[in-house]
């Protein structure tokens, strides 16, 4: 009888031990599975979570179940064991994320060990001056527009060293792309640094490469660049453009280039509201039709296709040009022919002016 006994017992103790880990693997199974969707629904949406610096794994876990991002907070405090031993020197890491509860809990652990916060993009046009950028970032809720432009009046020349002596501002140096931002972490100093770093890899090349060519400096050659690129408005144009002002430097005459008077008076000049010659005899440093040579710095941020149209200039005899008023321009190598271009420009917008149908009246009440 007591041999049965030990037979018995000798078979139990092992079954025991496989119902368990069976068990304790189906536990495991449902706790990473994700969540249901509900009734009805195709899709779950991803839910945005904060989490801070020092908050502890099981707080993070109670947190996820609370929101119903995971199924177990148990199971999620025995894997972050796990990331641990595996990688004692990572950890989850602070920020906004955005979760996904259809995703397995393990996948949701490895997004916030890797520190996969939330990325916002945000885009810089070419053109754009610092102040445009300024209010498009506090637009978009990142920061306020006036601590942005007074960083801007900051060079950080100990950081980049080829920042001209003379400037007292960033305009122009500043590079016009599109830059992905973790959310939580947006702030004036790490935008303007990612737009230096940007300049300093995309134009610097170029002007290291090609600076023989040009009689410019670097604070010329981009505060050229960003002439040209507020007067070219299809690409065919813009060596043109440049080969024009270089025509016009070379010949000592002023470039009177409109965009000069309109970013010394912080105006734009529209169709219907063209710059008068009140406008144009501003006294400025800027103002292009007063003073011979350059501005004293950039007008905006100009973009590689200025940049390089500015280093290679199409080779041309033409030293005016007028807009059309559909992007394009006519260019003149007199001002006889110039003054002619000017006059026939302003019939024919007259023309269409008078032509266009006026929209009927109210009817009075």
């Amino acid at each position: 009888m007591q041999r049965l006994g030990r037979v018995i017992f000798t078979l139990l103790v092992p079954t025991a031990a496989l119902v368990g880990a069976w068990q304790g693997w189906q536990w495991w199974s449902w706790a990473n599975r994700p969540m249901d969707l509900a009734q009805g629904d195709t899709a779950m949406k991803a839910v945005q979570v904060q989490i801070e610096r020092g908050t502890s794994a099981r707080q993070i876990g109670r947190d996820l179940e609370r929101l119903g991002i995971i199924r177990s907070s148990a199971a999620w405090e025995l894997w972050a064991r796990w990331l641990t031993w595996n990688d004692d020197n990572g950890g989850f890491q602070a920020g906004t994320y955005e979760l996904l509860p259809t995703a397995p809990m393990t996948d949701i652990a490895q997004q916030l060990w890797q520190g996969k916060t939330i990325q916002q993009s945000l885009t810089i046009p070419e053109g754009w001056t610092v102040r445009q950028m300024a209010d498009y970032f506090q637009s978009q809720g990142v920061f306020r527009a006036e601590e942005f432009l007074a960083l801007t009046q900051k060079i950080p020349r100990d950081r980049y060293p080829w920042l001209p002596q003379r400037i007292t501002s960033l305009e122009g140096f500043l590079f016009p792309d599109t830059y992905q931002f973790p959310g939580d972490t947006i702030t004036p100093q790490a935008v303007i640094d990612s737009m230096l770093d940007r300049f300093e890899k995309v134009a610097l090349p170029l002007w290291n490469q090609n600076r023989g060519q040009t009689k410019l400096d670097l604070l010329g050659w981009v505060t050229l660049s960003s002439i040209v690129e507020k007067e070219a408005v299809i690409p065919q144009e813009r060596s043109v453009i440049a080969g024009v002002f270089s025509n016009r430097l070379n010949r000592g005459q002023k470039l009177e280039s409109d965009p000069t008077v309109e970013y010394a008076l912080k105006i734009r000049q529209t169709p219907d509201r063209p710059l008068t010659f009140t406008d144009i005899r501003q006294p400025s440093p800027y103002n292009t039709y007063l003073n011979p040579g350059l501005p004293p710095g950039p007008i905006a941020a100009p973009g590689k296709a200025s940049l390089e149209a500015t280093l290679a200039p199409a080779k041309t005899d033409y030293v005016f040009f007028v807009a059309r008023y559909d992007g394009t321009h006519v260019f003149s190598k007199t001002l006889a022919e110039h003054e002619a271009a000017v006059k026939r420009i302003r019939a024919e917008r007259n023309a269409r002016t008078r032509s266009t149908p006026q929209p009927a009246a109210s009817p009075s009440p």
